[in-house]
């Protein structure tokens, strides 16, 4: 059985690290993740495929224990369950969490999934055979704390696998995008690292380091269906919690905020074929040491 980090004995702080948001520099950051990527739940059926190519990627085998971090709908724990695997998942959003349960029970397979912060897993060390995250730990605001995390919960010799965007195609030039128009941070506030850089080989080399061995990069493609790029921007602004953030800032600036859109379709525009929009990523696998 997979660790349960509910109920029974209550383990030391060093095997069960729990964020406390009273030292956490990033709480509100958080607080405000946890609420806005509620938003998300209309968005799964587009990460479904992705999910499949990234459990391949993995190798997952029946019997192995894998955790999902940053689990979002559960996509890839589900997917992981219904090849033979014993899966957790875990994510910072109660609805999402809500959601992979009830797409485990849709499903009808077993899955533990748990509300948590990346950064702070609550699993001892050792525990996962397989630790995986489809677009969800890159968003953890500091990659030193999220990577350390998810290699301590993972076993020698097992695999740490995730799928991140890049900054040069679509996702990551929307990004560039948002932060063009988005509101200054306030002043001496902490900044979280930017979720682009997991798409960086160079970055990604350095923050695994010597912990990991036979690392591996592909490319793939993940096609959103739309029927034009106004769709899509409608679409997404209901849905993606940084841009209905953004949007929601501009209200009062509704010339800022046309040109703001004016912009995004054109992005959109840009990779918009076929009645789909294109979305590169990264996958990236390597062993732990």
């Amino acid at each position: 059985m997979l660790p349960r980090p509910r109920g029974g004995k209550v383990a030391s702080k060093a095997r069960f690290p729990m964020t406390n948001t009273s030292t956490d520099p990033f709480a509100q950051i958080k607080a405000v993740q946890r609420e806005a990527w509620a938003l998300f739940l209309p968005m799964e059926v587009h990460t479904t495929i992705p999910a499949a190519r990234l459990v391949n990627f993995a190798g997952v085998a029946r019997g192995e224990k894998v955790l999902d971090v940053a689990c979002g709908t559960g996509v890839v724990a589900l997917t992981a369950a219904r090849a033979g695997a014993k899966a957790a998942g875990l994510d910072l959003a109660p609805a999402l969490v809500e959601r992979a349960r009830q797409n485990a029970r849709t499903a009808c397979v077993e899955v533990d999934f748990v509300e948590g912060d990346a950064e702070a897993l609550p699993y001892p060390e050792a525990s996962f055979d397989v630790v995986m995250s489809q677009f969800g730990h890159i968003f953890a605001p500091r990659p030193v704390t999220v990577t350390a995390e998810m290699l301590r919960v993972l076993r020698p010799q097992g695999r740490i696998v995730f799928a991140s965007w890049d900054s040069e195609t679509f996702v990551g030039r929307f990004f560039g995008l948002v932060g063009r128009y988005a509101p200054p941070a306030p002043e001496g506030a902490p900044q979280p690292a930017s979720p682009l850089l997991w798409g960086d080989p160079n970055a990604i080399r350095e923050r695994l380091g010597s912990r990991v061995r036979d690392l591996v990069f592909e490319r793939e493609l993940m096609a959103q269906p739309s029927l034009s790029p106004q769709h899509t921007r409608v679409l997404q602004e209901s849905t993606i919690g940084p841009l209905a953030k953004l949007v929601a800032s501009m209200a009062n600036d509704p010339q800022r905020l046309a040109m703001f859109r004016a912009e995004y379709e054109e992005l959109i525009g840009e990779y918009f074929d076929d009645n789909s929009v294109r979305q590169h990523f990264v996958m990236v696998r390597a062993t732990k040491a």
